[in-house]
Formats: structure tokens, sequence, C-alpha cells
């Protein structure tokens, strides 16, 4: 009973730390997508229409703007008898031509609606249905990405965010190679889709019958991850899961060639790095070992900027060997960082080896106020 407990205690703290860690990729899980795409709205909703805006949008006393609409054409569902208008949300002023969503599940016919052109609007018609295999989608929606229409190239980014990361390899035939290694040298590709297009290549690399197509995809990655960095570098997590993708194990050699894991490198590089490792954690077993992910995250431990995660990522990779190299951050680190504490903390909370306990031993007898701090902290708020 007390080891069952103790099991349950450490799944606390592991999830608490690592917030409800799933351990399923989406297609970019670097890219921070939010939202539903057009096709998603279009079949979640009871009624899809048509409409052209009448009157200027306003502010309801909830704080979000509404807009009245003349609807013109229903492209999804049946219209209530008599409507010819709808109040709908909007996420600002609309001019022209809309797409209307409208939605029973919370009673009343409820409306929402996005700006339109005549070429988004065939678009949303003829975007695929939700119900049909996923890979089957992304194959239609690969031919319009970085469309000269902003809304359909930001959707089509969705659609690949959003897919599960196998549903995108299986798609890789759709994509067109050079484009996909022009946009990731291209200045002025979105930051975040320029990372996606990075998978995407590495993607491609590893499916590509071809050597010629592997080798330009490959330099591509490789000149994108060596260009000079800038003090943010959006989208480089997905350049390096790119490369990992492409070249397996030898991605990782790669990325340690170029010095990425050593204490002096820039950290936010190795906050991207960090990322591109739980990828390949999560979704590339198959080609990287999951204990050649674990000790590689173990060498960041040395890297004062990403220790904490390192630390949090072993503990959810159940990665106990490294127990003392994370027991002893707590002076090297955690002496004047709270997080770092918590980290050292959890992890030792949830390691089911002796050595983790003598350590916690050692702590609870040299500052156990901290140490009680630290553990609640891992621990997460009350529930």
């Amino acid at each position: 009973m007390a080891r069952l407990a103790t099991g349950l205690v450490a799944l606390v703290v592991v999830t608490a730390m690592v917030g409800g860690w799933t351990g399923r990729a989406h297609g970019c899980p670097f890219c921070g997508v939010v939202g539903d795409s057009l096709a998603m709205r279009r079949d979640a909703a009871d009624i899809a229409a048509v409409g052209e805006a009448e009157g200027a949008a306003t502010a309801g006393s909830d704080g979000f703007l509404t807009q009245a609409f003349r609807i013109d054409q229903v492209l999804r569902g049946t219209l209530p008898a008599g409507t010819t208008t709808a109040i709908a949300r909007v996420d600002g002023p609309v001019s022209g031509t809309a797409l209307l969503f409208g939605s029973r599940s919370a009673g009343p016919l409820r409306w929402s609606a996005s700006t339109a052109n005549e070429t988004l609007l065939g678009y949303a018609v003829a975007a695929p249905a939700t119900s049909l295999p996923a890979p089957e989608r992304l194959r239609w929606f690969a031919r319009w990405l970085e469309h000269p229409e902003p809304a359909i190239a930001a959707d089509v980014f969705t659609e690949f965010g959003l897919a599960p990361f196998e549903a995108v390899q299986e798609a890789a035939d759709a994509f067109d190679a050079d484009r996909l290694a022009a946009w990731i040298d291209e200045p002025g590709i979105d930051a975040r889709r320029r990372g996606f297009y990075g998978l995407a290549a590495g993607i491609v690399a590893a499916h590509a019958a071809e050597s010629a197509t592997q080798r330009r995809l490959r330099e591509a990655l490789d000149a994108a991850i060596d260009a000079p960095a800038d003090d943010f570098r959006a989208g480089f997590d997905g350049l390096l899961g790119g490369l990992l993708v492409a070249e397996g194990t030898a991605g990782l050699d790669a990325l340690e060639r170029r010095g990425l894991f050593a204490p002096t490198a820039r950290p936010l590089d190795q906050r991207h790095l960090l990322a591109a490792l739980r990828f390949a954690w999560e979704s590339l077993g198959d080609t990287i070992p999951r204990d050649r992910v674990a000790t590689a995250t173990a060498r960041l431990l040395a890297s004062p900027a990403v220790a904490a995660d390192a630390a949090i990522d072993l503990a959810r990779y159940n990665a106990w060997t490294n127990v003392d190299d994370v027991a002893r951050l707590w002076e090297t680190l955690g002496h004047d960082d709270p997080l770092v504490r918590r980290a050292v903390a959890g992890y030792l909370a949830a390691c089911p080896l002796p050595a983790a306990r003598a350590h916690l031993e050692r702590l609870r007898t040299a500052e156990p106020a901290l140490l009680n701090a630290a553990l609640q902290a891992a621990r997460g708020p009350a529930r």
C-alpha cells in the first residue's frame, strides 16, 4: 500500500510539473496554432452561409464585437423560416462579404462571422470535409500552402498545425520539395510557418526516394540552422525538429557538433533545442531511441537557462539514472532560483531510486523550509 501511495504522489508531481503532457504531437508541435480552421468551423456549424455586412460593428456589454449581416446564400444547413439577417460576433469590423457560422449548441442560434472575398469563399466551400481521413485532407490543402491570399495561407497553416503528426508524414508525397527549400530560406515567410516548413522538409527528406531531393532539403535545413541568429529566432525549433526527422540519431550528432548543448550556447537556442528533443521523444521513437533523447536532455542540466526544464523533462521520461546530476542542481543553481529548486524537488519526489530518497533526506536536514516549499510548488496548487 505504501508503494502505491508513493507512486501516486510521483504521478501527481510529474503531471503538475509538465502541465498534463499527452505524449502526442500535432503536425507542427512548435507552431502554437490556436483556433479552428474554416473547414472545422464550417463542419461544426449547424448553418454555414454567405452574408453581406449591414451597419457598423458594435461592442456589447461583454466586450465582444457584433455586427449585422444580410444572409445571401446558405452553404450548409437550413435557416429558420423567415430568417434573412444574422447578428454575428466578429473579431473586427467587417466591410462587405463574410462567412457566417450559426450554432444551436447553446440554445438559440448564435452566429460568428469572418470577412471573406471570392477566392476565400471558393476555398472554404471546396475544402474537404473533416470526416475524411486526415492524410487525404492534407494532400488537398498542400496545394494552397503560402497562397497569396493571406487568410488562405493562414488557414492552411492551421490545418497542418492541428493535424496529427503521423498524418503529415503520410501526406509527405503532396509537398513540393523545391518550394519547401525556398520557403525555409525566404526572409518574408512568417516565422512560425518557417518552422513548420523546416519540419515538413525533414519529413520529405526522410521519405524521398531521390537522393538529390534529400540532399537539397538537408542543405536547406543546414543553411537555415547555421544562419546568423537574431534575438528571437522564431521557428528555430521546427528547423531543429526537421533535421532530427531527416537524419535520426545522426541529426543529434549534428546538433552536438554545432555546440548547441554547450553551457555557452545561446539560451533561446537551447530552449528551441529542448522543444525539438521533446518532439523527438514523443514522435521519433522509430528513428531516435528514447534513451538517446534522455541522454541529450541530461546534457542541458549544465545550462543555467534551461536546467530546470531539462530536469522536468527527465522526470517525464523516467530518466532516473541522472538522479545525482539533478540533485546537484540544488547547490549549483537552485540556491538563487526557486524554479530550479522546484524542478529538483519534483524529480527527486518522483524518482523511485533509493538515491533519490537519500538526497531528499539530506536536503530536508539541511534546508527543510526551502525543500517543503519546493515540494509544494512541484505538486501544484491544491484542488
